[in-house]
């Protein structure tokens, strides 16, 4: 097809719409690609990240150019990198024409732990996501979430029962706005730390057994996780604003425990 032949195709997308109805999101979702993730040791972690790209549309505008969105993708040569994240969003502003837009990157993030006896390695993977909100006038925004799974033991269980106590996995997530660079693993130790008792690839059964002990002398009910990190995050100073949740998948119910807070520790964020 020659330059006038292209021409010559109609824009539909770029027709005027007569319904007087911006669209707050319209883009493309759940699209992968390469990305590459620096790590605290100095590493460089290469996974895969699920995308979600969107815009606002204009009341005037009949649809977006949907095919720009994984142009832009692709121009990041092969692997899209955590420092390029910024960048690429207001590409996409540009590029469609448009004054506001989303860019969401799920991955999987890989941190190597030793067992807390043995000291056999092994492989944790994380929940993790960059969110970057452009807002109308150019302001930036950029969220962290990561889920943390982890242990946490049920205190009431633990104090009216004759021999042991019930358990459940837990997931902690938290979602930050940060002041300076805060490290996945930063965020990871923040929460494991506080729950009562991390979790491991691998365990042998010295590690079982330890970790089993840990978690009996340090029981917590859902509201005691989210009011321990939520302290944490407070006290951190490069944190702006934050959420922190805790949904313990119960181990006797039917359903899980759930514990959500929120805080704003500037007017910054």
């Amino acid at each position: 097809m020659n330059a006038r032949d292209a021409n010559a195709i109609p824009d539909v997308q770029s027709l005027a719409d007569t319904r007087a109805l911006a669209i707050d999101q319209v883009g493309i979702k759940s699209i992968r690609h390469p990305v590459r993730v620096m790590d605290r040791s100095g590493g460089v972690q290469h996974t895969v990240a699920t995308f979600n790209m969107y815009v606002g549309l204009p009341h005037n505008f009949k649809g977006t150019h949907m095919s720009r969105f994984v142009e832009i993708l692709n121009a990041h040569d092969r692997e899209i990198s955590v420092e390029s994240f910024e960048t690429m969003l207001r590409e996409m502003i540009e590029r469609l024409e448009a004054e506001t837009g989303l860019l969401e990157m799920h991955f999987p993030y890989f941190i190597d732990k030793a067992a807390p006896v043995s000291g056999v390695h092994s492989l944790m993977d994380y929940e993790v996501s960059f969110i970057g909100e452009m807002q109308a006038g150019g302001a930036y925004r950029q969220t962290t979430r990561v889920v943390v799974p982890v242990t946490s033991l049920c205190p009431c269980s633990k104090r009216i029962s004759e021999r042991g106590a019930h358990n459940q996995r837990s997931h902690v997530t938290i979602s930050i706005q940060a002041r300076d660079f805060v490290w996945i693993e930063d965020i990871v130790q923040l929460v494991e730390s506080r729950a009562s008792s991390e979790l491991y690839g691998l365990l042998k059964r010295v590690d079982e057994k330890f970790v089993t002990e840990r978690a009996y002398d340090n029981p917590k009910f859902v509201e005691d996780m989210v009011r321990d990190v939520a302290g944490a995050l407070n006290a951190d100073a490069r944190i702006r604003a934050y959420v922190v949740e805790s949904e313990n998948f119960e181990s006797i119910h039917n359903h899980s425990a759930y514990a959500r807070i929120a805080q704003t520790k500037d007017a910054q964020a």
